[in-house]
This record gives C-alpha cells, sequence and structure tokens, in this order.
C-alpha cells in the first residue's frame, strides 16, 4: 500500500458506509430540478460523460440523478458480437483482474486475494462448482454505463444478498482492502448455461444505493444481517446473451464465474484493458 493509497483508503473502516448510502440514495433520487440538473452537469463535466451515446441526451428529461444515471443507451450503440461461441463482456467499465480461479482463490491485486466460497456467501456447494474455473472483475466508473447484460444465454437457478460493508471499489481501495469483493455487500446471480454454471456476482460500494434485477427489482437495500437466498426452481427465467440482468444505482463492479474447462478468456482481456458492453471477451471451449 503506497502512502496515497492508504490517505484515500484507511478513513473508509470508521465511515458508516450504509448511512451514508442511505443518505446518497436520497439525495440522488431528489426530483428537484434544479439540484438533480446541476449534479449531473457536474458529473457529465468532471468524468466525461459522453451524452450522445445516451438515449436520451438531454438532461432536462430526467426526473432524477438516478434516472439519468442508469440512463438507456441509444439502440445499436453497443452492437452485440456476432463470433461463434463467443462470451460478451457484460458491462462497459476497465478489466481489473481476468484468470483462474487457483485452489478456490481468486486474485484481488498484488499480495491480495480471496475466496470463491467467502464471494458466493459461505456454501460450499456453490463454490465447488467454479474451482479452478476462471473469473473477471470489470470496474464500472461514473462515466459508464451501469446497466448489466448477459454473458451467455443462462437461466437463473438461484440469487443470492449477502451482507457486509460498502467500501469503494476504485484502484486504490482495491490495492490496499484485504478480501475486498468479498466484504462487500453483494447480489450474486447464478445461471445454468450451455457450459455449465455461470456466476455474476454484482458487488455494492460506497453511496451506491442499490442494486436491482430485472427478474426481482430492488434486492438492497434494505440491508441485512445474514444471507438470503432465492432458488428457482419453477417458472425460472431465462435471459439471453446480451440482455440486461440488472443495474447499479451508482457505479461499482461486476464479478463474472465459470466453471473449470468451459470458457478461455480472449489473449487480449487483461487488466487495465478499457472494455465495452456486448464486444467478445472470451468463447466457449468444446
Amino acid at each position: 500500500m503506497t502512502f496515497k493509497d492508504a490517505l484515500t483508503t484507511l478513513p473508509q473502516y470508521i465511515l458508516p458506509h450504509h448511512a451514508l448510502s442511505k443518505m446518497m440514495s436520497k439525495l440522488t433520487h431528489c426530483e428537484n430540478k434544479a439540484w438533480k440538473n446541476l449534479f449531473i452537469k457536474q458529473i457529465i463535466r468532471h468524468y466525461g460523460v459522453n451524452m450522445d451515446e445516451a438515449n436520451q441526451p438531454d438532461i432536462n428529461a430526467y426526473k432524477s440523478f438516478n434516472d439519468f444515471f442508469t440512463r438507456e443507451l441509444k439502440p445499436g450503440i453497443r452492437p452485440l458480437t456476432t463470433e461463434p461461441n463467443a462470451i460478451a463482456c457484460p458491462a462497459d467499465g476497465a478489466v481489473s483482474q481476468a484468470g483462474v480461479i487457483s485452489e478456490g482463490e481468486i486474485f484481488q491485486a498484488k499480495g491480495k486475494s480471496y475466496t470463491a466460497l467467502d464471494l458466493l456467501g459461505g456454501c460450499e456447494e456453490r463454490a465447488k462448482a467454479f474451482n479452478n474455473g476462471i473469473y473477471t472483475t470489470i470496474y464500472l466508473s461514473p462515466k459508464d454505463y451501469h446497466r448489466l447484460h448477459m454473458p451467455l444465454t443462462g437461466t437463473l437457478r438461484e440469487m443470492v444478498h449477502v451482507p457486509g460493508r460498502l467500501f469503494s471499489v476504485n484502484t486504490a481501495t482495491t490495492r490496499s482492502v484485504p478480501r475486498l469483493f468479498a466484504r462487500n455487500e453483494r447480489v450474486v446471480a447464478i445461471f445454468d448455461t450451455e457450459v455449465g454454471p455461470m456466476a455474476l456476482i454484482l458487488v455494492g460500494a460506497i453511496f451506491v444505493s442499490s442494486i436491482e434485477t430485472v427478474w426481482h427489482g430492488v434486492v438492497t437495500p434494505p440491508s441485512i444481517q445474514s444471507v438470503r437466498s432465492w432458488e428457482y426452481k419453477e417458472n425460472a427465467p431465462t435471459l439471453n446473451i446480451g440482455d440486461e440482468m440488472g443495474r447499479f444505482n451508482m457505479g461499482s463492479t461486476i464479478i463474472v464465474l465459470f466453471a473449470n474447462n468451459k470458457v478461455q478468456w480472449d489473449s487480449e482481456f487483461v487488466a487495465d484493458k478499457i472494455v465495452k458492453l456486448g464486444e467478445m471477451i472470451g468463447k466457449r471451449l468444446d
């Protein structure tokens, strides 16, 4: 940890994460026109948001900041890969890491890792399915599109809401906080696909006011004290590759897991690569 990273990270240990996020939720859902327009303009200017890609480029049309933050893109602006056997990128963002789940361990940053068991809520059966499989962690910055889409067609088997802290998930914090993604509150969606199980983990972060999915709606808040889960044995939704599956109401990170010898990441799909929704990031193995 560098001195700069320490200055960024250490104060977060004592912050009331959920209280701050609750306050931010009220601000981001406020429909006062002057307030929300000022907030939107500041974010566009500071982060360089490309409003030419938005389906609605007029900020006056958004009823709140959150409405703007979860904005739709113009149809066709993110073409879905047509490569045979392709795995599609689930989000706009930057690759934090991509690699192999080695004996249950997932690499976070230099000198730091966490386990699939912890990430998936402490259930050995869930974690076992991904042992020696592959993973990727994709970070969504405030300028990015904040809806999440399917990397591969799948039928929902289970959703899990895991309680935790809400540390920032920026680069400095990722380098500094041990087991960051297994400590933060998160929503795990496990799908059955033609290559076996696929887990999509939506990780909460400081000021992330909520996480929602297309089949359930808002999952968090409320904050919880213990893991809760939903099994989909009847009328389980099937989502096609490229379909929207959820969204962050404020930005964060998505982690994707596949089982052993089922999928291979593209050779250029590596840490720090900027990625766009729908592009090919890997291929199914025959």
